[in-house]
């Protein structure tokens, strides 16, 4: 089964007190990496959801992002800094006791002085966000490949469609290659006529087509690349990850295409291997985005 890299899912999970909503996107990757955005304290599952995830997706750049609403997400605690407190309250009495000047400060006052008085927000292990959390990421996860299956048969369609052109291509090629050293020994043939006045030296003209026809070869190039056709169709089919195989093949194609555009470069020759370059280009750029 052919999967993109790319896609996209969201899993929710609901009680009377909290909303849980994990969402997961997904473009290609060399690797499998994650970036999980959470809270805090929820920190110790990272490695869990890397594990469902990981059921689901082998490849590709995974971002993550957890939401959760509702109450006692946080405890909050009063934090006093006493010992400051004593310090003003030494301060306030010796000018009370020395000056006779009674303080405007009372109690609110203090309270308001963020360098006493803190509120800290501590955030609350809760089993049961933890379970939303994993039943969430497992839905996400499960639609994400979903989007992964459904593109990457698209992309399975097109490549397919690109093989047809390039063996069509390469039909022409041999069927092109077959005259090549016959339509190089009539224009030597004549060029050398007209050159030596209508003499022909026999000899001369079957070593040089010999030559032609040995530099021009073009019948392994041929043969390799029909093979790696066969090849990608095959790994097409297989129900494991396959990117990196058919970026192999695609390398090896366009070297023996080119091999062949420098050995046997006739004008139908040359078209043709232009058309190939071009649609293995276009079959580079989706193989780059299946897993």
């Amino acid at each position: 089964m052919v999967l993109s890299m790319t896609g996209y899912g969201r899993g929710r999970r609901e009680t009377r007190q909290f909303s849980v909503t994990v969402e997961i996107k997904s473009v290609n990757h060399r690797f499998c990496e994650y970036q999980i955005r959470m809270p805090k304290q929820l920190v110790k599952v990272e490695e869990e959801l890397k594990k469902i995830i990981g059921n689901y997706v082998q490849r590709g750049r995974i971002d993550v992002f957890v939401t959760i609403f509702g109450e006692g997400l946080v405890k909050r605690r009063l934090r006093v800094d006493w010992d400051l407190l004593d310090e003003y309250h030494r301060f306030l009495s010796r000018i009370r006791e020395q000056y006779g000047i009674e303080s405007g400060f009372g109690i609110r006052e203090l309270l308001n002085r963020e360098d006493l008085v803190t509120i800290e927000e501590i955030e609350e292990d809760n089993e049961e966000i933890l379970t939303l959390v994993l039943e969430a990421c497992k839905e996400a996860a499960g639609q994400l490949r979903l989007m992964r299956e459904k593109e990457g048969s698209l992309l399975k369609t097109d490549l397919e469609k690109h093989l047809q052109t390039i063996s069509k291509q390469v039909d022409h090629i041999k069927t092109e290659a077959q005259s090549l050293v016959s339509t190089y020994r009539f224009k030597l043939k004549k060029r050398m006529q007209e050159l030596s006045g209508g003499r022909l030296d026999e000899a001369r003209l079957v070593q040089e087509a010999a030559l032609f026809a040995d530099k021009s070869d073009i019948h392994e190039e041929v043969t390799r690349l029909e093979s790696h056709l066969i090849q990608f169709g095959e790994t097409l089919a297989l129900d494991e990850p396959i990117g990196r195989k058919l970026d192999f093949m695609i390398q090896e194609m366009n070297r023996e295409v080119n091999t062949i555009g420098s050995k046997a470069n006739t004008s139908g020759i040359s078209t043709a291997v232009v058309e190939l370059k071009t649609v293995l280009e276009k079959m580079r750029e989706q193989v780059q985005n299946i897993e």
